[in-house]
């Protein structure tokens, strides 16, 4: 029985192969992080920075995005993903248009990508693709997503297999074929949200 155990254990630690977590604090107070890149779907004026945060569930930095604009979103280079996982913890600080957090995958550019984005004023979960620079639904669920407070949002994606899940629940599990192939990962935002965003995770699902 122990050894059933331990071979348990050893398959569950190999499970997530090639991990890796971006926490922020490391990288300079005050500027743009280095290793990702900024930018806007549709117009706007996104402003991503890296900022202290005594909150943060891994102190003492935050990315944050205190902008605004159509999509913003920030991805980090070097990831380049068909199949796999991303999570962040994200914290719903304030806006009257929008107040969301979410996760780009497959990403390869502001007009093609997938994402997914919890809303703390509408309490849902809701999954979109991009393309053509157009953002189309797939699914969205009514879900609790407390403003300033961190929540985890997790994305799990192989072949056409998208699974969501918010703080450990599983919300959203549905097939879907828009985009294939790898693409960058990162995080998301809308309209006037002010966001901030901590211990980004990703890898490998095998």
């Amino acid at each position: 029985m122990k050894r059933l155990l331990v071979a348990v254990a050893m398959v569950a630690a190999s499970s997530l192969t090639h991990a890796a977590t971006e926490n922020f604090d490391a990288l300079a107070v005050g500027t743009t992080p280095g290793g990702w890149q900024c930018g806007v779907s549709g117009r706007g004026d996104p402003k991503w920075l890296v900022e202290p945060d005594e909150t943060a569930p891994s102190k003492p930095n935050v990315l944050k995005q205190s902008g605004q604009g159509t999509f913003p979103w920030c991805t980090k280079n070097g990831t380049s993903l068909g199949n796999g996982f991303a999570e962040v913890k994200f914290k719903s600080i304030a806006g009257r248009e929008d107040q969301a957090g979410g996760i780009v995958w497959r990403f390869t550019g502001p007009r093609s990508y997938y994402v997914v984005r919890a809303n703390a004023l509408e309490n849902n979960v809701s999954l979109y693709y991009m393309w053509l620079g157009l953002r189309r639904t797939i699914q969205y669920v009514d879900a609790p997503v407390p403003a300033n407070q961190w929540n985890t949002l997790r994305v799990e994606f192989e072949g056409e297999q998208i699974k969501v899940l918010l703080n450990g629940k599983t919300y959203i599990d549905v097939r879907d074929d828009h985009i294939s192939g790898a693409g960058q990962l990162g995080v998301w935002t809308k309209a006037d949200s002010v966001t901030a965003f901590d211990d980004f995770s990703y890898g490998e699902l095998k």
